[in-house]
């Protein structure tokens, strides 16, 4: 049969196209001998009669063996009479059959637990069985579909422990993911360490749909090995690859998107606006007076944005090569005029075996552009302008009578219109990945690899705001015009030697390695003013006058660094009951200090397959049961280069013997000691499988300390050379519970459904931010920031308390005369105009105490259905909007509700304040994503294998008491939970899409 003919039957109504990925091709030869030969054909099916290409046909006891054709057919030739036939193929229950006559044909049945059998882990694979750490894997065909930002958005709520959000909807944005909670004080120092295919990354390296699995190392044991990498998890991305003795295959999938703002906070629109000025109030500001329009600023810099997206993956091979290719095309628009984002990605993957497969090498190479525009000075998003469009008069227009755009005199206040139609820019970002490898399997069970990889980054960027640019007009600066390119090379060189045997009962791997990595960084950038003509834009800063009158910029920079390691695992197996893994990194990196370069990074882990002893022989019910225990010591790497070295910037200029000399001033103390976070971690989990794996899952426990945590520390001058310096003096805790839960509730020939539940919780605490030689004024230090004009701290980081903590004052009441009543520490209570900073107090936290999520996929013959629900619970969010604009004193446009009586007392007459009033309980359980796809008949559809079409929407539905657009706010950082009054609103989408191959 036909190639078209067997992939349309192995889809069909059984989503396993996958396995066509999965397994190797490979030749067994007969072995003749003896007059009791005799020949036996026959052919390999699945339940559904479906032929298995490449099932292992084998002679118990033999070396004596075949695989099936691509149309389930096979012909061996035993060896004795009485031969048993054992046939196999991955992800389904082998059988053994007595040869009784020259005709065999068998039914495979699907093992579902042995689909994940094999799972990544640091420099490999290993049996999910022998598995001892805290490791998930999320297969494609699992993944969230749908117009997603990144590889992360594929699993999220697919993971226990694992968050994964998308507070943002621009489209140059990613997501956000926090793995088992903050184990640092470093900004930016908690997203997990990604893999691509085994090299570090990032989650926009490969196009989503260029995807086959992604495995997640979530505890230390597991992580440890990758040292400082690993301290926040290890996300390891496996691309979509060709197989030997696989024919030539296209696969195409594409769809086009619709989003649109997932919701709007209710502002006056002018009909609301004037019914406030018949009522008797009076304005100042914005709403001054009714200019007799009717706009509505958001929807007028606004708009539905249409995507699509388009990806082509060509795999083939022959008996010693094998080779993929694809090509992503993707244009997604922002719902924001002039928020568009186009990239393009090219990926080449060659494997060649020689000498009998002893040497394998591989040439991988993947190229990328994106065009995106930008509204801001290198940012696709200028948040000021969406601030400008929510608090601008509704009853103002657009453009004056003559054309020109309608401005006022009114502080902070501009165009939002104009000011993206008076804007041009564009950021070009390309990106380049060339990978050489090459393995020896040496025999007697050694393997030796070897790995380089080239990367290369450039952003070249410009910005221009108009001659007629508000910003420009108000100065009478004649435009602006901005430049710059930023530059990234890096080299990483790996080398292994893998051992792997068996003696008896015992089975060893062993693995030793050696790691480099460089980086270096360059970039400048340009500005000017004053420009004789718009026509320019940023392409011809030269010809601005404000170079000339002083108000022009330039400057340039360059950093590099390195990482060497070197590292070394042991696993053991006895019996296939009793487990072990150890594993030792020692690593160096040029960051740190001259006396602590170097860091040892241990990790070790036990099981025990309780299942598999004699004891559980009659506990039929029972088909998994594995008790893993596990410790590692993983670091994080400074977040800054040349933090350890002292520094020098030039200041101000002054006079010296008649010439301007600019002086050299202190910019950075050196500190030799300057070392590695450390984080230990203790790990306890337990799998387990019921009903023939129909109900299976794991539990798991994790505590996590990080010691010597980074932080700036204000220092004297004298004896500092400058007045803060970076130390390791912090510590944190955090623990929490993981559970997972698979369940395939209902399984017939023609039906099916699947589910998986997580739930996880997450706890921490700053225990000390203080030593002998470095402390805080006080036991706490301030973080987050209002802005104008409240001008105060959002939260406090305290010993003793957890990270996330709001910190203000706390409202319980409301005067007659609208003024807050603060509640004091102490309980009593005063105006709040009489209360100081020092009646602040904590007002709640800012992150979930626990996420949960339910995944459900249902098949029924051709269709197929996929639903995600999920949710976090117990935090809180302090919305911005309502905190600067549900107050009808201010002198820009109010929300409607700014006008409601408080405490139902009286309408807000106060200042704007930071008061515990606008902290709001964030909880919340999303309809997240929502698939319905259908499976053509092979009969509807001639010139392709499969052929299916699907519709998809995410972030569907919102239930929660939270009065802002989304509850899922900015969680990173040390202030997380604030909903910014002007962050770029989040969206839902529709999608319609279609896959096929040929």
């Amino acid at each position: 049969m036909k190639l078209a003919s067997f992939l349309f039957k192995e889809c069909q109504g059984t989503n396993r196209f996958k396995k066509l990925v999965l397994f190797a091709m490979f030749g067994l030869f007969a072995v003749h001998a003896g007059f009791s030969q005799q020949r036996v054909s026959g052919t390999v099916t699945d339940e559904q009669g479906i032929p298995i290409a490449g099932a292992a046909v084998m002679q118990k006891n033999t070396s004596n063996g075949t695989v099936t054709d691509f149309d389930g057919n096979f012909e061996i030739t035993t060896t004795e009479s009485n031969a048993v036939l054992v046939f196999s193929y991955l992800g389904f229950v082998a059988q053994e059959i007595p040869v009784r006559g020259a005709t065999i044909n068998v039914m495979l049945k699907e093992d579902l637990q042995q689909l994940s059998e094999v799972v990544v882990i640091g420099y490999g694979t290993q049996k999910r069985a022998d598995v001892t750490s805290s490791v998930a894997t999320v297969k494609a065909e699992d993944f969230v579909q749908g117009n997603v930002r990144d590889a992360a958005q594929l699993i999220q709520g697919k993971v226990a422990g694992l968050s994964v959000s998308a507070p943002s909807g621009d489209p140059t944005e990613g997501t956000q993911i926090s793995l088992r909670g903050i184990s640092t004080l470093s900004s930016g120092g908690s997203n997990p360490l990604v893999l691509v295919d085994g090299v570090p990354g990032s989650l926009n390296t490969v196009a989503p749909e260029d995807i086959e699995s992604i495995d997640v190392l979530k505890d230390g044991s597991a992580t440890a090995i990758y040292g400082t990498r690993g301290t926040n998890g290890v996300i390891i991305i496996t691309t979509k690859k060709g197989t030997n003795d696989m024919k030539s295959t296209i696969e195409y999938n594409g769809y086009a998107s619709l989003a649109t703002i997932a919701d709007r906070m209710d502002f006056l629109n002018a009909s609301e606006l004037r019914e406030k000025f018949n009522e008797g109030y009076t304005f100042t500001g914005a709403n001054l007076q009714d200019f007799g329009d009717d706009t509505d600023w958001v929807d007028a810099i606004t708009r539905d944005a249409f995507s699509q997206v388009h990806n082509i993956i060509f795999r083939g091979g022959n008996s010693t090569s094998n080779m993929t290719a694809s090509i992503n095309y993707r244009d997604i628009e922002g719902i924001f005029l002039k928020s568009n984002n186009e990239k393009y990605t090219g990926r080449i993957n060659v494997n060649h075996a020689m000498f009998d497969n002893k040497l394998k090498t591989n040439v991988g190479v993947i190229l990328s552009e994106q065009v995106y525009n930008a509204l801001g000075d290198g940012d696709s998003f200028n948040p000021y302008i969406y601030r400008q469009a929510i608090i601008h008069n509704p009853t103002e227009p657009i453009r004056n009578e003559d054309g020109s755009w309608f401005e006022r005199a009114v502080y902070f206040y501009d165009n939002p219109v104009s000011y993206i139609e008076e804007t041009f820019g564009e950021n070009r970002y390309r990106t380049s990945r060339i990978d050489l490898s090459m393995s020896y399997d040496f025999g007697d069970h050694l393997t030796v690899k070897g790995l380089y990889t080239r990367k290369g980054e450039t952003n070249i960027r410009g910005f221009y705001q108009t001659k007629n640019h508000v910003s420009t007009t108000e100065n009478g600066q004649g435009g602006f015009a901005s430049r710059g390119t930023d530059n990234y090379v890096g080299n990483y060189g790996q080398f292994t030697v893998d051992y792997d045997n068996s003696f008896g009962a015992h089975k060893v791997t062993a693995l030793v390695g050696y790691n480099y990595e460089d980086n270096m960084n360059e970039g400048f950038w340009a500005t000017n003013r004053r420009f004789p003509t718009d026509g320019f834009t940023y392409n011809n800063l030269g010809s601005g006058q404000g170079l000339q009158l002083g108000e022009g910029g330039m400057g340039s920079y360059k950093n590099a660094d390195k990482l060497i390691a070197f590292f070394s695992r042991v696993t053991y197996n006895y019996d296939d009951r009793y487990l072990l893994m150890a594993s030792m990194r020692r690593e160096g990196s040029t960051r740190f200090g001259e006396d602590y370069k170097w860091g040892n990074f241990p990790g070790i882990s036990l099981g025990w397959r309780i299942d598999q002893e004699s004891f559980a022989d009659n506990w039929d019910w029972l088909s998994n049961l594995k008790l893993r225990t596990g410790f590692g010591v993983t670091g994080t790497n400074a977040g800054a280069r040349y933090q350890s070295l002292s520094g020098l910037t030039y200041g101000d200029y002054f006079l010296n013997n008649g010439e301007w000399v600019r002086q050299l001033v202190p910019s950075r103390n050196a500190n030799p000691n300057l070392r590695w976070e450390k984080k230990e971690e203790f790990n306890v989990g337990l799998d387990f499988g019921i009903l023939d794996g129909r109900i299976n899952g794991s539990v798991d426990y994790y505590n996590r300390t990080t010691k010597d945590a980074l932080f700036n520390y204000s220092v004297p001058t004298p004896p500092y050379f400058y007045g803060s310096i970076a130390a390791n003096v912090a510590q944190i805790k955090n623990s929490g519970l993981e559970f997972l839960v698979n369940v395939t509730p209902f399984q017939t020939e023609n039906f099916q459904w699947t589910a998986n539940l997580t739930y996880s919780t997450n706890s921490n605490e700053i225990v000390s931010l203080s030593n002998d030689e470095f402390q805080l004024t006080n036991d706490f230090f301030d973080q987050g920031y209002t802005g104008e004009p409240i001008q105060i701290a959002t939260h406090r980081v305290q010993e003793g308390q957890p990270i996330g903590n709001f910190f203000g004052l706390k409202s319980v009441d409301i005067t007659d005369d609208g003024i807050w009543i603060i509640e004091r520490p102490d309980g009593t209570r005063v105006p709040a105009t009489e209360a100081t900073n020092d009646d602040r107090q904590v007002l709640g936290n800012g992150l979930p105490k626990a996420y949960y999520s339910w995944n459900n996929t249902m098949k029924y013959k051709n269709w197929d259905l996929m639903f995600n629900l999920r949710g976090a619970l117990d935090y809180q969010i302090l919305n911005f909007s309502r905190m600067f604009y549900e107050n009808p004193t201010i002198g820009y446009n109010t929300l409607d509700s700014a006008y409601d009586l408080v405490y139902g007392k009286a309408v807000l007459q106060d200042v704007q304040r930071f008061v515990s009033h606008y902290v709001e309980d964030g909880d919340f359980l999303k309809i997240d994503n929502v698939t319905l796809g259908y499976t053509l008949p092979k009969d509807a559809v001639k010139f392709a294998q499969t052929f299916r079409i699907y519709a998809s929407g995410l972030n569907l539905a919102t239930f929660s008491k939270y009065k802002g657009i989304d509850p899922e706010v900015n969680r990173d950082g040390l202030a997380p939970g604030n909903d910014e009054r002007d962050k770029y609103p989040t969206i839902r989408t529709f999608t319609l899409g279609i896959n096929f191959t040929f």
